[in-house]
């Protein structure tokens, strides 16, 4: 099931609201359920894997909370947590892609392919697995406190808001409100806000660009003004699709007491690579600096260690991301350019510029980073980036897609989304306090919100396949 879906909100979100908010007592298992009825709406076996990563981590905090437990003790329950949640991760995300390379390597050598086998990835399993898995860590290191029943805890890991695609919600963020959380009409209202800009980001925004970025990426010999429109529509994509989910589950999570973090904080704002990595999904670029960068050293050990942290975070973070050798080239590509600006000192080899031209710069950065993540193979990503400096051969045909790209609509579209883009204040900010003028805006917006969603044929999140 996803929010941009008519069974979502006109029959799910309103039956689990109503529900919710008349039940005296039990709120905490409703939503339990209704999140294994959200999630298992695509595959109901998907729901035994989350249930198995939940019992896994609940009894691995339980054993590490256990009074009298010994140090050794604690210390082999968090071992076999992290190690069951990273294999069942492994397996599902990457058996495939490893069997894949092993048998390429073995076709350079005149050897048999080994036969594949073919592994279905569960919707989401990177942000539950992630997750359950910081709760085991958090407690061992006391900066958790152990939940109160499993139910609480199956309900954290499970919460349909956040479940698929973020942001990553950590157990201290949340352990409190899980026992006790305020319901204010304030808060409600402001959760609806956020919910209807976030649903208009996805729709309005974000499937109008994905399209044009389809167009651009599918065609054989793109020319370079195609290329880089292409380029510019899908990091508006990406952009727009992602913080629309951010900004709906963080809407879903008000109207029912919760406060999750923010995730994005205008990232094309930013004037390095450095800043966007603090402001783009936010809550995994401190989920990787407190569960990676900080245990490999940080920065504690000398530059060269530093340099060689970042890079391995960022490449685990490309593989996160996904199985392919393009998400590992993206990976790299932030990793070396955090590496380079720690290295110099400063932010940025241009911070001397005014900050307007090093936003631009930086948006040109991020957009060839966004070529390798976009690409199916790194040749495809090669071919891309000639076109984009000119360099690849087009056809008397290429000429054929600039009339589907430059239309009035599709110039304006982009123009929209760079303008809202470039904003200082984003849908989060614009949510906090609900007014009679902007109720007058989100109302109509919304209308017509829905009216494009029944149009539109195909338009899941891209976060879902992480």
């Amino acid at each position: 099931m996803v929010f941009t879906s008519h069974i979502f909100l006109f029959y799910f979100l309103p039956a689990v609201l109503a529900a919710y908010y008349l039940l005296p007592r039990g709120r905490n298992f409703l939503l339990l359920l209704a999140s294994y009825v959200f999630y298992g709406w695509w595959n109901p076996w998907f729901i035994l894997l989350m249930l198995f990563a939940t019992a896994v981590n609940y009894a691995g905090g339980c054993v590490i909370a256990a009074e009298g437990a010994s140090q050794r003790r604690r210390k082999a329950a968090l071992v076999v947590s992290v190690t069951v949640s990273l294999s069942t991760l492994g397996f599902f995300k990457y058996a495939m892609f490893f069997e894949g390379n092993v048998n390429a390597l073995l076709s350079v050598f005149g050897a048999s392919a080994l036969p594949l086998l073919q592994v279905t990835l569960p919707v989401g399993i990177s942000f539950y697995i992630f997750q359950s898995m910081t709760y085991a860590i958090d407690v061992y290191r006391g900066d958790a406190p152990p939940a109160r029943s499993f139910f609480d805890f199956a309900c954290f890991v499970a919460l349909f808001p956040q479940l698929v695609a973020g942001p990553i919600v950590r157990y201290n963020t949340v352990a409190e409100q899980l026992v006790r959380r305020d319901h204010t009409l304030e808060k409600f209202s402001s959760g609806v806000a956020l919910f209807i800009l976030g649903f208009a980001k996805k729709i309005l925004l974000a499937n109008l660009a994905g399209g044009i970025a389809d167009e651009v990426f599918a065609a054989a010999a793109p020319c370079a003004a195609d290329a880089w429109f292409g380029a510019a529509a899908y990091a508006f994509q990406i952009y727009f699709d992602f913080s629309a989910y951010s900004d709906m589950a963080i809407g879903l999570g008000r109207m029912i007491g919760f406060e999750f973090p923010r995730n994005f904080d205008a990232p094309y704002r930013s004037a390095s690579i450095t800043e966007f990595w603090r402001r783009w999904h936010i809550s995994l670029s401190t989920f990787l600096r407190d569960y990676l960068y900080v245990p490999l050293g940080g920065n504690r050990r000398g530059a060269r260690r530093t340099y060689i942290n970042l890079a391995i975070v960022m490449l685990l973070g490309g593989l996160w991301h996904g199985a392919n050798w393009t998400f590992v080239a993206w990976g790299a590509y932030h990793g070396a350019w955090l590496a380079f600006e720690r290295w110099r000192g400063k932010e940025s080899v241009y911070a001397r510029l005014p900050r307007a031209v090093q936003v631009a710069i930086t948006f040109v950065l991020v957009l060839f980073s966004w070529v390798l993540f976009r690409s199916e193979t790194l040749s495809a990503a090669a071919a891309y980036f000639a076109a984009l400096f000119g360099l690849a051969e087009t056809t008397p045909a290429s000429a054929l897609l600039g009339g589907l790209l430059y239309t009035p609509g599709n110039i304006a579209l982009l123009g929209v989304c760079a303008f809202l883009a470039l904003q200082r204040r984003q849908a989060f900010d614009l949510a906090e306090k609900v007014t009679w003028a902007r109720v007058l805006v989100l109302v109509p917006l919304f209308i017509l919100s829905v009216m494009v969603m029944f149009e539109q044929s195909f338009n899941p999140f891209l976060y879902f396949q992480f």
